[in-house]
Formats: C-alpha cells, structure tokens, sequence
C-alpha cells in the first residue's frame, strides 16, 4: 500500500491551484512528489510543476477525521464552478474575478498539456472534471447558475462516460447554454426527457 504524503507534502499538495494543480514549493519538496508518483515537471519551460491524476485524488481525499460538509461543490478557500443549485450568497465582482481567474487558468492548463498547445479544446483535467470543466465555461460566460429560490443552468453527471446533463427551465437560455460549451470546445445536442418531455442537453468534450 502507498504511504500518505507527509505533513509537509500534504500542505504543498493542498495549496496547488484548484484548476490547473500547478505546484508551489522547494526543489526538494516538489522532486519528492515527483519521486512518488504525485506531480510531474512539465517539459516546456518555465518547467513548472503540477499535480498528477493520482495527486489530484490525494488532495481531493477526505481527511481521515472530517467534519460534516455541507452539500455543496464549493468549501471555504478553495474555488469551485457552480454547478446550480447552490444556497450560496451573491458575491459581485469578488466573484467575477475568482470566475475569470479560474477560466484562464484552465486555458493555460490547455495550452500546457494538449499535445498540440490548443486552448480551444478540453485537455485530461476537464475529462476527468465533467461536471466542473461544464459549469466553469458556463459561469464565465456568464450564465446564471440556479440557486434554491431561482431558475437557471444546472450540470450534473451523466451514466454516459464523458458526458454530462445540462437543464435550464428557459428554453432560450439552454440554447445559449449550448451555444457557450461548443465554443468553449464542447459537443453539445438537445434532447427530451421521456416522462416530461422537458429539453436538457447532453454535453461532452471534444477530442479533436
């Protein structure tokens, strides 16, 4: 069985930027989590460090003794996409900026790690992020997630591998919505709801 991180790596791992994973530490912190499968030296300069999959999982990981967590994608200090539906207060332009932030980061993470340096398609940390990767583009093209009292877009994850479910009560609105993920690198197509016969949209990243 692998051992957990350290205390010390733990910490670094914890601090990595919450889209792109990119590292922040000492030479021999980092070569550690390298030495152990948890980050890798990107090849192009200026060589930063990321986390990998499987340091994505361990920072992902609920702590051996947690507390209860609200149900909710988002916890405090750390930066999560809205999903929809969310009891979370409006925080204006605090907010617009974390958004955009998180936005162009994930285009650089793109930028880094598609073979061919596209930002105009998803790179591995969307795919393995459906819902996230979604709602991200969504929210930073502005698009008004659904809170508890409201209507707007709502992503949750799908049985299909690589796809998720997109539902806005507003028919205008999900077709913008549509319109957002496929410029955003997105294959979206409308569809019914066999009870209800409500429009949703099933959504899946692009490979080329």
């Amino acid at each position: 069985m692998t051992r957990p991180p350290t205390a010390a790596q733990r910490r670094v791992i914890d601090a990595a930027d919450p889209v792109t994973g990119r590292l922040r530490g000492t030479e021999a912190q980092l070569a550690a989590l390298v030495k152990r499968g948890l980050a890798f030296r990107h090849p192009r300069p200026p060589h930063d460090h990321f986390l990998t999959p499987t340091g994505h999982r361990v920072r992902e990981a609920p702590p051996e003794v947690a507390e209860p967590v609200a149900e909710t994608p988002a916890t405090a200090g750390v930066f999560a996409a809205r999903i929809g539906g969310e009891d979370l207060p409006d925080t204006g332009a605090a907010r617009t900026r974390e958004v955009h932030s998180a936005w162009q980061g994930l285009l650089e993470l793109r930028r880094m790690t598609n073979p061919d340096g596209s930002v105009d398609r998803p790179c591995g940390w969307e795919r393995s992020h459906l819902v996230q990767a979604a709602a991200l583009a969504l929210e930073a093209a502005g698009h008004r997630p659904a809170g508890r009292d409201f209507d707007g877009y709502r992503v949750r994850a799908t049985p299909q591998p690589e796809a998720v479910a997109v539902r806005d009560p507003d028919g205008a609105a999900l077709r913008a919505c549509a319109g957002t993920l496929e410029r955003a690198g997105w294959q979206a197509s409308e569809h019914n709801e066999p009870r209800t016969g409500a429009s949703y949209l099933l959504a899946s990243p692009r490979r080329s």
